[in-house]
């Protein structure tokens, strides 16, 4: 089931649409592997035609389900376009595909979050990571910093 809109409705009004679609319908589960989809996506748009084009206005939201590449905690991430617009053509090179009178209006939805999507998810800016890593790594770069000093001192020690 997409979210799908009848052409014949708006010749003479704007249709109101509002309501929930499954994140496995909008094509937004299994997308990356520390993001994932699992609540549905929530809208509220008006659509008119105005001219040889279809005017969407309203509001989509969706929380997607994060892991934190630092430490692998699990946290919500909302997405969320409080003043959504979107142009489709009716004719032209880049008119939309018309099926049964029909738009489906899902592709667009879905192109706009993927958009959102974070390139990086963080619980939070200051995440250190992984306590025992860190550490770990920590003390390793200790560890260099005293042998190169110890090598820098020996070649000091060298006359020409």
């Amino acid at each position: 089931m997409s979210l799908k809109l009848n052409l014949h409705h708006l010749e003479d009004k704007q249709v109101e649409l509002a309501g929930e679609l499954p994140a496995a319908e909008v094509g937004l589960d299994q997308l990356d592997e520390v993001i994932h989809a699992v609540n549905p996506l929530q809208y509220a748009l008006t659509a008119q035609q105005v001219g040889e084009q279809i005017l969407l206005r309203g509001w989509i939201k969706i929380i997607l389900r994060c892991e934190c590449v630092r430490c692998l905690k699990t946290f919500d991430y909302p997405v969320e376009f409080p003043d959504w617009i979107c142009h489709l053509p009716l004719e032209g090179e880049e008119k939309v595909p018309v099926l049964n009178d029909c738009v489906d209006l899902t592709p667009y939805l879905r192109e706009d979050i993927l958009l959102e999507f974070p390139q990086h998810p963080l619980c939070k800016s200051e995440c250190v990571g992984l306590s025992g890593r860190t550490g770990q790594i920590a003390k390793k770069q200790n560890t260099s910093q005293t042998e190169n000093a110890s090598a820098w001192s020996e070649l000091n020690k060298l006359k020409f």
